[in-house]
């Protein structure tokens, strides 16, 4: 008699979702959490140049 006492989901590895293991990760947090501002001060920064008016 065979034995079939495992159910079919326990061979198979569970999927954990995109967002999870980003949120895991904690130096990819600090890297975005440092990188992201600096884009952002950066490209504003530009944009304050560029609108600066020119000198008669």
């Amino acid at each position: 008699m065979t034995e079939t006492s495992k159910s079919p989901d326990e061979n198979q590895e569970e999927h954990i979702p995109a967002m999870q293991s980003l949120l895991d990760n904690p130096f990819l947090l600090l890297f975005l959490g440092v990188a992201m501002p600096a884009v952002f001060y950066i490209v504003w920064g530009i944009m304050e140049i560029v609108t600066i008016p020119v000198a008669p």
